[in-house]
């Protein structure tokens, strides 16, 4: 009998191919047993592709007669809550795409699922999970960089207007928001993964020049709990893309300058002179961060009966910033952390109580 974990995979658009690579590579662990999508001619292509030997159209068909042990929702992200609550109250782990859903009130209700289930449900934030990016995060832990000071977090993207002709892109319905929460979430969810809990953020957020509902760029500031501030921009503006985090400590400086994904070499240290400087590069094997990397530590962390990261313990504080960038943007106030709980303008949509950007709603009607 075949010890290997039985996964599906929900949602057979462009992404899932990440994720079949990604289990692929873990075949030793993992046994792909079926997939979904209500798209009868794409989740038949797909199957053929990957070999996967059953198709289905109806999720609750899928995890009644396949009983998989994790599902991967691979669905555009306004079609991640429900898929994902329907596989853990099925008895299904859930790895969903980014980002986990739409709002704060949406996580929470897949949080509480969670605890009703005693089932987990992990974001794809692959960054984490470099080996470079984790020695960081144990370097930071241990003291050996120092004081964290001054973080620059860019995600500088180009997407032209072609990007948004599916019907779910560039709308709050079908994304949740523009850049910061499709495209910067990446990078933000490292830099909160890497400095911790957050207190205050202050934004800007603008709809300049590409066809669509929400913001094409946003500017924040934020001011973390161990007191270091972080510059934020989010663009798909730019034609020259480039993600970049730099992170000044007080004995040392560390930079990230990549593009979709890191290895060793995209990293680089800096420390302050005179200050004994840490062992660099990163000890042991490289990986790149990836939805490889990724499922490795899902994989082994149910096989040990642990919570994997990026679950809804950590995936909210992530959710947290982006809905507060959206807050601070669009009421030009300060908001803090404690300020997102039920009741707040922003918790149930990142657009708060209305449109921002009317007269460009009617324009695009």
């Amino acid at each position: 009998m075949s010890d290997r974990l039985r996964v599906a995979i929900v949602g057979t658009g462009g992404i899932s191919r990440s994720h079949a690579r990604a289990m692929r590579a873990h075949e030793d662990r993992v046994e792909l047993v079926a997939a979904m999508d209500i798209d009868a001619e794409r989740v038949t292509e797909f199957c053929q592709e990957w070999d996967v030997p059953n198709c289905y159209h109806s999720l609750e068909r899928m995890l009644a007669e396949q009983q998989p042990d994790l599902v991967h929702v691979c669905t555009p992200p306004g079609a991640h809550l429900e898929p994902s609550i329907t596989a853990m109250r099925a008895g299904s782990s859930v790895l969903c795409e980014k980002p986990p859903c739409l709002s704060l009130a949406d996580f929470d209700k897949i949080a509480a699922v969670e605890r009703e289930t005693g089932r987990h449900f992990s974001t794809v934030f692959q960054h984490r999970f470099g080996p470079t990016g984790r020695y960081v995060r144990d370097l930071i832990n241990a003291g050996r960089l120092g004081r964290p000071l001054v973080a620059i977090c860019n995600t500088l993207w180009y997407r032209p207007d072609s990007y948004y002709e599916p019907e779910w892109r560039g709308i709050w319905a079908g994304e949740g928001g523009g850049p910061t929460m499709g495209h910067g979430i990446h990078q933000i969810d490292l830099v909160a993964h890497l400095l911790g809990d957050w207190e205050e953020i202050v934004a800007t957020a603008a709809r300049m020049a590409r066809p669509v509902e929400t913001e094409d760029v946003s500017f924040a500031h934020i001011t973390f709990a161990n007191g270091a501030i972080a510059s934020v921009v989010n663009s798909i503006l730019s034609p020259r893309e480039e993600s970049y985090l730099r992170f000044d400590f007080s004995e040392a400086t560390v930079e990230l300058t990549h593009l979709y994904g890191y290895e060793a070499d995209n990293w680089s240290y800096t420390p302050v002179k005179g200050v004994e400087p840490v062992v660099w590069p990163a000890p042991g094997e490289d990986m790149r961060s990836s939805h490889t990397a990724q499922l490795g530590d899902v994989l082994e962390r149910l096989a040990n009966g642990e919570v994997p990261e990026a679950s809804s313990r950590t995936a909210r504080r992530t959710m947290e910033i982006i809905t507060a960038i959206y807050a601070s943007a669009f009421t030009g106030e300060r908001i803090r952390r404690d300020q997102l709980v039920p009741g707040h303008p922003f918790y149930n949509s990142l657009y708060g109580p209305a449109l921002p950007y009317p007269a460009e709603q009617e324009a695009l009607r």
